[in-house]
């Protein structure tokens, strides 16, 4: 059977480069089709896919030649994964016609069983397959048909609308014609809902266009003697944009205890917010009021709102306009002729705002904002009538327009909710932020509702660019509209022999049924009739959903996680059976959590269970893992408490089925082929600048591809040893060989690790210190010289970072530990260009320091010091980035000195 390239090397770092710079495009991506959970970048899925059809030169060539040829591919690949390059069709065409060589012209035939948000089966149409996809949630479903199936259906049409001049056919190539369709029908609906909505969304005072409203909840205090409808706020902050400061400030008549709002403009100091960690505080009596109050007084429906101030475009920007009566009375006037009466769950993943009283979906909206979106919603399904009379009764094109038309529908109502952040900006203009966006439903104090019928978010314009600017990321050259259906990732496939690539749900990170049924409710009141099968639910089914979620077990932890074991392992049997076996499958796996840290953090334990049970899955469905890479595809707005902080990286396993004749080994055959392995694999990781944070995800993988090409690993009493054992024994490997790398270091930088490891940055004895001098060849006053420590009355400490860096370098001899230390504030103050000029100093040394970086993030991470853990991490992920300045750097310096002598 021959390797494929992505069982043998990968040009790891410039995929990840490519991920990064993709993760700073937000335009023309299938995120802004329809927001989902976890999906991964494209540029890596296409670099992941083409690597594993792929054969590795290694098969056909002697080893200098394979080296070259296997070069010639990686150039291919850091072009296919850059962002730039996602329509070159000269690029997308010389991978098409690699892949087509490896297969010997065959077609081949690509299946996503956790299709998700869609991206690897897009990516498998562009790179030429026939893509399948499925799930068994309804708006992935719908998601991936938006991107495979329903575009590639409607390339060069001419548009139908009467609004649109008529062009030469030749001239609407591509999804122009489609595009142009969308637009006026969207724009048609956009009268029609002015014409019936106009007295709720009245303009500003002198005739501006309100961008947004800005309201506070509220509740009455307590206290017998206060009293007051007390404003719940967590900042009266609502713009710090230079030049166009504005907060809002709470004006309170102590006799009739009313609290009103007015508008200050310029640099100011407003009150605290109401609302922190501990509570709220009466803005009226600054009398404490528990959460477990507001919480009570929101399931009895007295949780209220108040106006704290309006946003309007002016001839130089927004203005903030304090609240007048006529605002307040016309959002009041609303009346609502349907709203959602669905359930939200009592208990699921990342939900908080039940116990406020929030149990319904229409208690996510105000009373305007369900009119608004009702009206909409009707709009989108009688524009439908209207769409199929112009198309000459064309079915699938009048469906294709109204999918998108809903999609944009879904859009209004993520941007049209109660849960709207208002975020404040210093850099660029203060606006609000869609819900729902992160896989969490948390309580929002004050939050922004935008008008319908403006330009910012909240407005059906905006919304209706979202998917069409999707589209530019569909290709449609030479691509065959995919196929996408609906079912459990372990039915039976309705395909022979496909390639597999897949994403399977991580554990019990994200609740996808449960956030998904916002969604589902909207898409099913104008699509049911197109998908009656889609949409034949009241909410998204849940019952088998892949979630490792204990409330769906009573709160029983073992049920919920033997049901995922079961189910997940039953999904890759059918994967190990029914694959190409020609081929690997892929499988993405991240399990921590992405995006930013919440109240309740996972346990270490959870963790390694999650791990445990996805592999326990994958090597009992009789798969073994060929090579294991770490991508850099988690969105991560920053570090959590290290121990359970966000994972930036996926870690992708090609998998291959286990042969029957796969060898049995004992215990410490298992170790000496993991340390073998570990050596190398951890080095390369390193060598990547894997982040610390990921790295003892990432060396799981060589790790458990040791352990699963056995067919059992026997522990001395005869039984087979578990996955939880192996992992323990990988852990402990993996330390084992960073702890190793001290002997890279000089003998100041030695003494100073087992220092950092024992005390810290605290005093300690100066005997202690002195004892460990002598074991590690240094002397006390050398550490002092050099400016590693400060030796005082007896005692002995290490000096911050922040002290170091404020030393006269030129007065120091070199010690890595030193030039770390100060690259780590240096970044932190200068950025990568700053800390990549101090590092050209240090070049001949740059691996070394890479190394005590990993080590001391490993110690910091162990200790629960965050800080330190958060700088070293942040010197690893830039680290590719500086060292290529800081050799550039070094180069010119040489030449320097070369050119003057």
């Amino acid at each position: 059977m021959k390797k494929k390239l992505i069982e043998v090397a990968l040009p790891l770092e410039e995929i990840n480069k490519s991920t990064a710079a993709e993760r700073n495009i937000h335009t023309g991506m299938p995120a802004n089709l329809h927001t989902w959970w976890s999906r991964k970048p494209l540029g890596a899925a296409r670099a992941i896919l083409f690597a594993s059809l792929v054969d590795d030169p290694s098969n056909y060539l002697p080893e200098n030649e394979a080296n070259i040829e296997r070069s010639r591919l990686f150039t291919l690949i850091e072009k296919l994964s850059d962002p730039k390059n996602l329509h070159n069709m000269e690029v997308i065409q010389a991978a098409r016609n690699e892949i087509r060589k490896s297969s010997n012209g065959d077609n081949i035939v690509f299946y996503d069983p956790f299709s998700g948000g869609g991206s690897l089966p897009l990516e498998a149409q562009r790179l030429g397959l026939k893509a399948h996809a499925s799930d068994l949630n309804p708006v992935s479903v719908l998601i991936s048909k938006a991107l495979i199936d329903i575009p590639q259906k409607v390339v060069n049409k001419q548009p139908v609308n009467k609004y649109t001049s008529t062009f030469k056919d030749e001239e609407w190539r591509g999804l122009t014609g489609f595009i142009e369709d969308i637009k006026a029908y969207g724009k048609w609906i956009e009268n029609k809902a002015k014409e019936k909505l106009k007295l709720l969304y009245p303009n500003g005072p002198k005739g501006e266009k309100i961008v947004s409203w800005i309201w506070a909840r509220t509740v009455k205090c307590p206290n017998p003697a206060c009293e007051a409808t007390m404003p719940l706020v967590n900042k009266f902050w609502v713009s710090t944009h230079k030049g166009n400061e504005a907060w809002v400030e709470p004006i309170i008549n102590q006799e009739t205890r009313i609290v009103s709002f007015e508008i200050r403009t310029g640099n100011g100091n407003p009150p605290s917010g109401t609302v922190n960690k501990k509570g709220a505080q009466c803005i009226v009596c600054k009398g404490h009021v528990p959460f477990e109050y507001i919480r009570s007084e929101g399931r009895e429906g007295r949780m209220g709102t108040q106006l704290m101030c309006y946003v309007v475009e002016g001839p130089k920007g927004r203005v903030y306009l304090s609240p007048d009566e006529m605002q307040i009375q016309t959002a009041g006037s609303a009346k609502t002729n349907w709203e959602p009466e669905t359930e939200l769950p009592s208990q699921a993943l990342g939900f908080r705002v039940q116990n406020y009283g929030i149990t319904k979906h229409r208690d996510l909206f105000t009373a305007r904002q369900l009119v608004s979106l009702t009206t909409f919603s009707d709009l989108v399904r009688e524009v439908r009538e209207k769409i199929l009379i112009d198309s000459s009764g064309d079915i699938e094109y009048t469906d294709a327009i109204t999918v998108f038309l809903s999609l944009s529908l879904n859009r209004l109502a993520q941007t049209n909710n109660t849960l709207i952040r208002w975020l404040v900006r210093k850099t660029g203009t203060s606006k609000g932020t869609p819900a729902f966006d992160r896989q969490i439903v948390s309580m929002v104090w004050e939050f922004s509702e935008g008008n319908v019928f403006g330009e910012s978010v909240g407005s059906w314009s905006t919304a209706l660019n979202n998917p069409i600017t999707a589209l530019k990321s569909i290709p449609w050259e030479n691509c065959i509209a995919g196929e996408v259906w609906q079912c459990d990732a372990a039915s039976n496939y309705k395909i022979e022999k496909p390639v597999i690539s897949t994403d399977p749900p991580y554990y019990d990170n994200i609740g996808y049924s449960d956030l998904s049924d916002f969604y589902y409710i909207w898409f099913r009141k104008t699509l049911k009739n197109i998908y009656p099968e889609l949409f034949n639910t009241i909410l998204v089914p849940k019952k088998d959903e892949l979630v490792a979620g204990s409330h769906l077990f009573g709160g029983d932890k073992n049920a919920a996680s033997k049901n995922f074991l079961e189910r997940l392992k039953s999904a890759f049997q059918q994967m190990c059976n029914k694959s190409h076996q020609d081929y690997p499958v892929t499988i993405y796996y991240a399990f921590k959590q992405s995006d930013e840290v919440y109240e309740e953090d996972e346990s270490r334990t959870a963790i390694s269970t999650g791990w445990q049970t996805m592999l326990e899955a994958l090597i009992d469905a009789g798969f073994m893992v060929t090579a294991t890479w770490p991508l850099r595809t988690e969105q991560t707005k920053r570090l959590r408490a290290l121990g359970s902080n966000a994972l930036a990286s996926s870690i992708v396993f090609a998998c291959r089925k286990r042969a029957e004749e796969a060898a049995i080994a004992t215990r410490r055959e298992f170790i000496i082929a993991l340390k073998r392995e570990l050596n190398v694999s951890i080095k390369n990781l390193q060598m990547v600048h894997t982040a610390p944070v990921d790295l003892a995800q990432a060396a799981i993988g060589p790790g458990i591809s040791v352990f699963s090409q056995y067919k059992a690993v026997l522990e001395s009493n005869g039984k087979p040893m578990t996955v939880q054992t192996a992992l323990a024994l990988i852990n402990q490997a993996s330390d084992e060989i960073i702890n190793l790398e001290e002997s890279e270091f000089d003998s100041q930088t030695r003494w100073a690790i087992t220092w950092y490891e024992d005390n810290g940055y605290s005093e300690s004895l100066f005997g202690d210190a002195e004892a460990l001098t002598k074991a590690k060849n240094t002397s006390i006053g050398k550490l002092e010289r050099q400016g590693i420590i400060s030796a005082k009355a007896g005692k002995v400490r290490l000096l911050t970072r922040e002290e170091i860096y404020n030393l006269d370098i030129l007065k120091m001899e070199n010690s890595i530990w030193l030039v770390v230390q100060r690259l780590a504030v240096i970044l932190s103050r200068d950025g990568e260009n700053g800390a990549a000029k101090e590092l050209a100093k240090y070049i001949s040394y740059s691996d070394v320091a890479r190394d005590l970086v990993y080590l001391l993030f490993r110690i910091a991470e162990r200790k629960g010091w965050t800080e330190d853990a958060l700088a070293y991490n942040s010197l690893i992920v830039a680290w590719s980035q500086m060292s290529n300045i800081a050799e550039d750097m070094a180069a010119f310096f040489v030449n320097e000195q070369q050119s003057m002598f």
